[in-house]
Order: C-alpha cells, then sequence, then structure tokens
C-alpha cells in the first residue's frame, strides 16, 4: 500500500525530523509541500518530493487539490489546531508536532474533529521511541518500580535559546522553553507513571535571563527586545490520586545540572533515574542497589544499529497505524493533558494562585 503524505509547514522541524523519516519508509510517498514561505516548500520537495509532486503557499488550497492520506502539521503552535481539523474534515489522518495546540481549549476542539471524522490523530512525541524510553516503560507497565507516586520532569538548557523562526514570539508558540521542550520531558513522565489526571497546578514563568544583551548562546546573542517569552519555568503538579510531579524547563539557566527530556521516576518498590544513562535503584535484602542499564547491544566500534533513529520509529509506527488501521502510540487524548498542564502553569505564574483542573 503507498500512503501518500502532504507536509504543511517545510521548517527546521520538518527538514531536520519528519523529512529524513517519512523518506526511508517504503510505502510513504511524498506528494505535496506547504509553507507560507514558497521557498522552504520548494527546496524540500526537491530534496524528497516524489514524481509530480506539488507545492503550494495555501495550506487549504493543498488539502482539496492533491489527493492525499496522511497530513503531517508542522507549523508554529498557533495554527496547530486550525490545520489539523481542517486536514481531517478534508479526509486525512493527521499526525501534528508538539505541542498538540497553543491552548487547550484548542486541543479538545482536535480531538472532537477526530472523532466526528473517524481520523487518526497523533502528536509527535519522538522521545518515546528512545531506547532508554522504550526500556524504562516496559520496566514500569511490568510494575518494577510499584505505586510511582513522585517524579521529576527535566528539560533543562543552561543556554540554548532557539533565536531563529517564531520561537522566541509569545502570540505564535504560546510560551518558550516550557511549552517547547518541558511539553517532552513531561509527556515522558505522565507515560512512564501511566497517570493522566491532574488536579491541581501550581507555576511559575521567569523572564530574567533573556533581558541579557549579547548573551552567550549555543544559537549566538538573542534581542532582549524580541524575547517575550520565558526563559525558564517551573511547575508543581498534584495528580488525583495523590501522586506529585515536578516539571522544570529553561533555555537559559544558571545551572550546571543540564538535561533534557528527561524524567525521574520514584515508586513503592524502586526508582529511575535517565540523567547519566538509565539506572534502576531499590533495596533487596536488606540492602539498596543501583541496576546500571546496558543500552547499546552491539560492542563493535564501527557499527552503527540501523533503525535506532526515534524519529524514524515514530513514523514508521505511525505510517504502520495508518495502513493496519490500528491505535496510535501517542493518543491525542493524552497528548491533550499534557496541555492542560502547561497552560495551568502559565496561568498560575500569572495569578500567583493554583489552577485546578
Amino acid at each position: 500500500m503507498s500512503v501518500k503524505v502532504g507536509i504543511i509547514g517545510c521548517g527546521g522541524i520538518a527538514e531536520g525530523k519528519h523529512l529524513p523519516a517519512l523518506s526511508q519508509i517504503e510505502e510513504v510517498e511524498l506528494v505535496a509541500f506547504c509553507d507560507i514561505e514558497v521557498k522552504k516548500a520548494e527546496k524540500a520537495n526537491k530534496e524528497y518530493g516524489s514524481v509530480n509532486a506539488k507545492v503550494f503557499e495555501d495550506y487549504n488550497k493543498m488539502l482539496h487539490s492533491v489527493e492525499l492520506d496522511v497530513v503531517h502539521v508542522l507549523t508554529p503552535n498557533n495554527v496547530h489546531a486550525e490545520i489539523s481539523i481542517a486536514a481531517m474534515q478534508a479526509g486525512n489522518q493527521v499526525m501534528c508536532e508538539k505541542p498538540m495546540a497553543k491552548t487547550a481549549e484548542e486541543a479538545q476542539k482536535m480531538i472532537e474533529a477526530s472523532k466526528k471524522t473517524g481520523k487518526k490523530l497523533t502528536i509527535g512525541y519522538q522521545n518515546r521511541f528512545r531506547k532508554d524510553a522504550q526500556y524504562l516503560h516496559e520496566v514500569c507497565q511490568e510494575g518494577e518500580l510499584g505505586d510511582i507516586y513522585t517524579a521529576k520532569a527535566h528539560a533543562i538548557r543552561r543556554r540554548a535559546v532557539p533565536t531563529w523562526g517564531v520561537f522566541l514570539d509569545e502570540q505564535a508558540q504560546g510560551g518558550g522553553p516550557l511549552i517547547d521542550i518541558g511539553t517532552h520531558a513531561l509527556d515522558l513522565t505522565l507515560w512512564m507513571m501511566d497517570n493522566y489526571k491532574p488536579k491541581y497546578v501550581v507555576g511559575n514563568a521567569y523572564h530574567k535571563l533573556s533581558e541579557t544583551k549579547n548573551a552567550a548562546n549555543a544559537w549566538g546573542p538573542w534581542d532582549p527586545d524580541e524575547f517575550n517569552v520565558e526563559d525558564s519555568a517551573f511547575g508543581f503538579v498534584a495528580m488525583e490520586n495523590g501522586a506529585t510531579i515536578f516539571l522544570e524547563a529553561s533555555w537559559a539557566l544558571n545551572s550546571l545540572d543540564v538535561k533534557e527530556a528527561k524524567t525521574t521516576l520514584m515508586g513503592t518498590k524502586a526508582g529511575a533515574d535517565m540523567n547519566d544513562g538509565l539506572t534502576i535503584n531499590g533495596e533487596d535484602h536488606g540492602l539498596l542497589y543501583d541496576k546500571k542499564i546496558q543500552l547499546e547491544t552491539g560492542g563493535v566500534d564501527f557499527y552503527d544499529e540501523e533503525g535506532e533513529d526515534p524519529a524514524l520509529l515514530e513514523a514508521q509506527a505511525w505510517i504502520d497505524a495508518v495502513i493496519n488501521d490500528t491505535e496510535v502510540v501517542v493518543k491525542p487524548e493524552e497528548a491533550l493533558t499534557v496541555t492542560e498542564i502547561l497552560e495551568a502553569i502559565y496561568q498560575s505564574s500569572k495569578t500567583g494562585e493554583p489552577v485546578y483542573l
């Protein structure tokens, strides 16, 4: 079966993640590319397009003039919902890049559209497909950690502010590191805990280092006048069953404790830590243990195991779900909970009050 795929948004996440992955899947045919900057769509088409693939500036025109099976929505956050809903209403299955939407209300409308149209919807949380995440999820599912009642979701960069595109634009993105990379850490944590019922949230978002001129940064100095999203944010989430989650996210922070898209879990039987490789810790026969998990299986220096790229595994699982009409790995309802919590942290920061969900 050939799966005809259209790409809406041909910027960095398309070029860096989705297009390289999709191009390796035999069943995929990349037939349409759309971007408001047409040159980006033309470039993507030249590199990845099938014979007679088409380029568009208007996504509505693409949706109604090309026969498609699947659409990948890879745009700024503020139009995720609008475009995803339009794509499903036009008869397409949709992969939307994270976060699901700028607001929880928009994310809910995406789920409603999926149910109404009968079209699949999934969100791009590729970190679930990492080796350490897959292994730890199995450990959690098998009950090795027991009842996971406390966790930490980590997304800390010391100085790595993305200075291109619309990353610093609150209107387009809805926020900064919390909604950009904190979303990955929170998704991993909730998935491991298998707990999607938050009770209330307290948090703070900070604009501190963003005011610095000529600052050291991985991608060059940012312009303080354009930096209108937070540079760091921290939240506390209380779940309905009494469990708690601490969420930390930053693009710029005076800290050497740097870790991104990782989780620390503490259960009644054991704990797990992703921060320096994957370690399981606990007590056995009156003694404490730390079990370091060896994730590499090779032992041959020059051998690069095929098929281990999380982006490729994510894309393959998604296309398989489309072809076989099976359940998606990242369910939209799970992604909605992530968005609800992130939005609540921003709201709590503004009001100084807890937000009940």
